[in-house]
């Protein structure tokens, strides 16, 4: 007969924010996108030489789903050829302290193998 099961103490919210918040990071290369953006606005071929072994469609996909989830914006530019130019919103600037501290985490991990 196993322990009986306690009840939580937790008030559980509708929705876990946390699960929210870790579904607007989800996919490959999305922090990396936010992460390259954070020194400020970048055109689609200067993001691609910043996330060296990504390809342009995955790119092209992962700037749609972050502009969608206003984490991005897109700033069409006036010249010929035509280009966009990229930047954080406020929401997606609110990642930054997560992404910093995840990467200090993933250091510290990396001396201990």
């Amino acid at each position: 007969m196993g322990l009986p099961l306690r009840k939580s103490k937790v008030e559980l919210p509708a929705t876990c924010p946390l699960v929210d918040a870790l579904a607007m990071l989800r996919g490959a290369w999305a922090p990396n996108v936010i992460w390259s953006l954070s020194a400020g606005p970048r055109r689609f071929g200067e993001l691609r030489t910043d996330l060296p072994g990504i390809s342009a469609r995955i790119l092209s996909k992962r700037l749609r789903e972050l502009e969608t989830q206003g984490i991005v914006t897109r700033q069409q530019m006036d010249t010929s050829p035509p280009t966009a130019q990229y930047a954080l919103s406020e929401l997606g600037s609110e990642f930054l302290p997560v992404i910093r501290e995840l990467a200090a985490v993933g250091r510290k991990l990396r001396q201990l193998k």
